[in-house]
This record gives structure tokens, sequence and C-alpha cells, in this order.
């Protein structure tokens, strides 16, 4: 259906041409044919090659169509309005400004320079409308001169911010839906406000898991998973976030913008954006770093039942692991391999990946104390 009403319109375009430009060709060349010349005849000629013309592009044109659809399907309502909007504006610009040369009868300049014109103020238009959405926005939000959290929320405005230490908005990244641990966290009650969820961190989502790498689709499947979860459950209230930076390429730059805008807080396990963030001024919350802080602490002397499971790097080293996934380094460790031993923790190091422990076994232990105590005697 659609094939048949573009070479529909493929010789509607080529009828007009026909009418208005084929008399003025035959004069040029001089070409006296019998029937050429007449109306009926200059119609039917330019239909019939804009016809045939369809026949090669048409099948170009609706491939065209339909990536043009499937674009515009996936922009928000506002991104399609402020668009169209613009894109009026600028035709109407581009008819009053070639309203002068159309009267100017000078060939070109009255019949193709319009056009050029009218494609570019188009053009423009749209471009403007649909890059600025947050500048436009808030253009035309209401200015509150003191509003409370509860009108902000019902109006859907951003909150204005209340305390320096709160922020409404929590941002996810793409990382933190993938990992799949905020659900837990936001199950447990200790995060606080509204989860916001940009667009285009949903868009990278459905990228992944459309990916051709299986791993890449699993990771991404997941991640929209947690969402539809966090949406369906309704455990903390959640917003999609409409807008876009397409002046920023990076989603992480995009990130930090948002949380600029709105004064969120950036919910994340990525190591390096976390980094980013706090060299750009920004609140973060890194769930990495939150499970490390409610790991036990241990102090030097405790004892511990651990098994080793592994040899160590250095000086005969064993490696043994916590049930919370904290690494053990045991001195002489290598020897007791797929053995539970108790061990007496020396010392314990906080890293940015993690925290170690040090330790070494508690019969070594012993026998330096024995020894110790038969020298005193």
């Amino acid at each position: 259906m659609r094939k048949h009403i573009i070479r529909l319109l493929f010789v509607i375009v080529g009828a007009a041409l026909g009418f208005y430009y084929l008399p003025l060709f035959w004069h040029v060349t001089g070409i006296t044919l019998p029937g050429i010349g007449l109306l009926f005849s200059d119609i039917l000629i330019g239909a019939i090659i804009f016809w045939l013309l369809s026949l090669p592009l048409g099948g170009y044109i609706e491939r065209l169509v339909n990536r043009t659809e499937t674009y515009l399907t996936k922009q928000s309502p506002i991104y399609l309005l402020f668009g169209s909007f613009l894109t009026i504006i600028g035709l109407v610009l581009a008819v009053l400004v070639s309203t002068p040369l159309w009267n100017s009868h000078v060939p070109v300049l009255n019949n193709v320079v319009p056009i050029i014109l009218m494609v570019t103020f188009g053009y423009l238009g749209f471009r403007i409308g649909t890059t600025r959405l947050d500048d436009w926005r808030a253009l035309l939000q209401t200015k509150r001169s003191k509003g409370t959290p509860e009108t902000d929320a019902e109006s859907g405005s951003v909150l204005s911010k209340q305390d320096a230490n709160y922020h409404h908005y929590k941002i996810l990244d793409t990382n933190i839906l993938i990992d799949g641990r905020i659900y837990d966290i936001v199950k447990t009650g200790f995060i606080e406000g509204t989860l916001l969820v940009p667009n285009f961190v949903l868009y990278e989502l459905q990228y992944i898991a459309d990916s051709s790498d299986s791993i890449k689709r699993v990771r991404g499947r997941r991640g929209l998973d947690i969402l539809n979860k966090l949406q369906s459950e309704k455990i903390v209230p959640i917003e999609m976030y409409e807008g876009d930076f397409e002046d920023i390429p990076e989603v992480d730059s995009k990130l930090i913008r948002l949380a600029k805008e709105v004064d969120g807080v950036i919910v994340t396990n990525d190591y390096n954006l976390n980094k980013v963030i706090q060299f750009q001024n920004v609140q973060v919350m890194n769930i990495n770093e939150l499970t490390s802080s409610l790991k036990a602490r241990v102090l030097p002397g405790e004892t511990l039942n651990v098994m080793v499971v592994k040899k160590g790097t250095e000086r005969q080293q064993g490696v043994a692991y916590l049930d919370d996934g904290t690494m053990v380094v045991v001195e002489d460790g290598r020897y007791y391999v797929n053995d539970h031993i108790e061990v007496e923790v020396t010392s314990a190091l906080q890293t940015d990946s993690g925290r170690m422990i040090f330790a070494r076994p508690v019969h070594s232990t012993k026998n330096i104390n024995d020894k110790h105590t038969d020298t005193k005697k």
C-alpha cells in the first residue's frame, strides 16, 4: 500500500512539473511534434516520466520513510512537539523572506532560492527545537517563589533543593541496572527520594540487549528486567527523564550534566565513573563502597576459620576468602591449600577494590609463644 502511495505522489509531482515546465521546454528546444504543447499531453508526459522514475526509486524512498518513522516513534512527545513547532516557525520566516523574491520576476531568484530558503529555515527550526529541549522546558516552566515539596511533586516539576545534604533524585546509570543489586538495596528502604532513569540510559540498555554478543545480550536483558521490577513493584517512586543532551556524545558525560541540572545523585558501581563524577563536584553513591563499608570489621589478634583455596604470590602465602568475599592472605598458607585452618589476624588493609586481611596460622603462633616461654625459664 505504501509503495503505491509513493508512486502516486511521483505521478502527481510529474504531472505538475509537466504542466508548468514542459511548455517552456518545447519553446526553448523548438520541438514541434503533433500533440506536443497541448495541456493534456504535457501533463501526461510528465506523469509517465516520473512514474518510470518511481520504479527504481520507490524502494529507496520507502526504506527512507520506514527509518524516519522508526526514529520518530522512539522520540518523546516533547521532542516531537518542539521540533514541529519550531519547524513551522522556520517555514513561516522563510515565506516572509521569500515574498519579495517571488515578486522579483528574476529567473532562479523567484523560484529556486525560495525553495532553498524554506528547506534551510525548516531544518534550522527543527534542530533548534530538538537540541535545546531542556532550555525550552526551563523557559516554559512556571517559576515559584516558594513551593512545598508536595506541590512541586504534583506539578511534575523538578523539586527545589531543600537541604544541602538532601538530593531528591537518585540517577541510575547503565551499570547499576545491569548489576542488579540496586533492587535489593531499594527493597531495604535505605534509599529515599525518587529514582530517575534517563532515556539515553534506557536506549543504551536496549542496544546492549539487542547485541549479537550473547554475554552482552544477557546483561542488557537483566538490566531491563531490573528496571521493570522497580517500576512494577513501586517500592520507591521512579521517573523517566525524557530529555537528552545531543551535543554530548558519551552517556557518562550526559549523566553528569543531568545531575548538575536536577541537583541529583548518580548511583553507580563503575570505579572510573566514580572518580570522574567526584572531579566534576557531583554527588555519587557507589554501591561497591557501600558493600565494603558493611563488611564485618576484624581487629588484629582475632581468630578466623578459613579454607585456603589457592597459593599466594609471595613468601609462601596462601589465599582464603570470607563469606562476604573479603580476601585473607595467610602466611605459610600454601602448605594448607584446600584445608580448613584457624588463623590469627595480624593486620587489615583497605583498598579501592575492597578490604584485605593478613593472617597467620594459629598453631604457628602457639609454637612461637611456647619457645618464648621456654627461653624465659
